[in-house]
């Protein structure tokens, strides 16, 4: 299985993956390393990858030393900061995103699905 973590720390690493999100769907996880919370959620994120290994890539945004970045990433984007919190983005827009709690594997990947089925439900 390829790694599908992928840290997301400059401008330009954040460019090429909105850009990827134009052919595939790509998650960004901002994750703080100070926060059991955000812990858990990476657990979360880690199970993912893990248990769906054909799916998105995760762009991994650390809080601590990319405040720029996820501010950035708010502009663009419309989404307030929250962390943790993941971002589905499909064509450079969040078509879905969870906080806190809410970022669990299951969660996500229903997520996903919908997305790619197009689906509704």
């Amino acid at each position: 299985m390829a790694n599908r973590l992928r840290p997301l720390s400059t401008f330009e690493e954040l460019d090429a993956a909105l850009a990827r999100s134009s052919s595939q769907p790509i998650l960004i996880f901002k994750h703080s390393a100070t926060c059991g919370t955000s812990a858990m959620a990476s657990e979360e994120i880690d199970d993912l990858v893990t248990g769906a290994p054909a799916g998105p890539d995760v762009y991994v945004v650390r809080i601590q030393s990319s405040r720029t970045l996820s501010g950035e990433i708010e502009r663009r984007l419309g989404v307030r900061h929250e962390s943790p919190q993941v971002l589905l983005i499909v064509h450079g827009r969040v078509v879905w995103s969870a906080t806190h709690w809410g970022v669990t594997a299951a969660a996500i990947q229903a997520a996903v699905e919908q997305c790619l089925t197009g689906s509704e439900d």
